[in-house]
């Protein structure tokens, strides 16, 4: 089981997850031929595509999904509520609802509901049989079922969007900086290092830190924050980008565990 990030922030999000002859696309944040160019920068084309799932209609995660799909016929996943924001009225959409799991091809799909400021947004857990990974982006706080859910991963990719002081003196206005520091906004890196500090990660080999904001954040910062809580910690510690997202990230074998980062790849 593998993933990588195509881009990752406010102009653009796109993660895929591949097992088996599976390969999923969360999000589709970019163009049409933006996609494409970062797909083939992945090593794949939009026709080995199994399907597209979407956390939530803003269009840092939408932009691309209904011309990739109807390109490449592709079903699309997503939420009523998502569904109806996106007022995308020609996609093959299968709906999901919380508390049932999908399978897709090798992969099995637990969506979980977080809390942003959207109509119906969700997140991902995607397990392989034998290996579990969670994508969480795009959450205002931490619940108790966020903790339940994501403990016992083996990897995970998780947002740290912003530092508090930098948000508080940024070139935001108070309306924005309320609404991305609020309970519907997204996850400073001090609550991204909370959740790692609440869940159990006795198999947890795979940090990757999503979704920082380039006027609130440095990647620094985040990595200095997640990296206080994983001290001892024998696992892998990564940075994805806006530009050129993360590599490709295998999660069943660490031959030589260690914490790192990649922050221009």
């Amino acid at each position: 089981m593998r993933y990588c990030s195509l881009g990752s922030g406010s102009r653009g999000n796109a993660t895929l997850i591949e097992y088996g002859r599976t390969r999923l696309l969360v999000d589709c944040g970019f163009g049409l031929r933006a996609t494409e160019k970062r797909l083939a920068a992945a090593g794949l084309s939009a026709h080995q595509l199994t399907a597209i799932l979407v956390t939530h209609e803003h269009s840092d995660h939408i932009k691309g999904v209904g011309p990739l799909a109807r390109r490449y016929r592709l079903p699309v996943y997503m939420t009523a509520g998502t569904y109806l924001g996106m007022g995308e009225t020609e996609l093959p959409v299968e709906l999901i609802r919380f508390g049932q799991e999908l399978v897709i091809g090798d992969i099995r799909v637990t969506p979980v509901p977080v809390p942003h400021d959207a109509r119906e947004p969700c997140q991902f857990i995607f397990d392989s049989g034998s290996h579990r990974l969670g994508v969480l982006t795009d959450t205002g706080m931490i619940t108790p079922l966020i903790t339940e859910m994501y403990s016992g991963l083996d990897a995970l990719f998780l947002e740290a969007n912003y530092d508090p002081l930098m948000l508080a003196n940024g070139p935001y206005p108070p309306f924005l900086r309320a609404r991305v520091g609020g309970q519907l906004g997204h996850l400073s890196n001090q609550q991204a290092a909370g959740l790692l500090e609440a869940i159990d990660m006795s198999a947890l080999k795979h940090v990757a830190i999503a979704h920082i904001s380039e006027k609130n954040n440095r990647p620094e910062l985040a990595l200095g924050e997640l990296s206080r809580v994983l001290d001892g910690w024998d696992g892998e510690l990564r940075l994805a980008v806006q530009n050129h997202g993360l590599p490709w990230q295998d999660i069943t074998g660490y031959t030589q565990p260690h914490l790192a980062h990649i922050g221009s790849q």
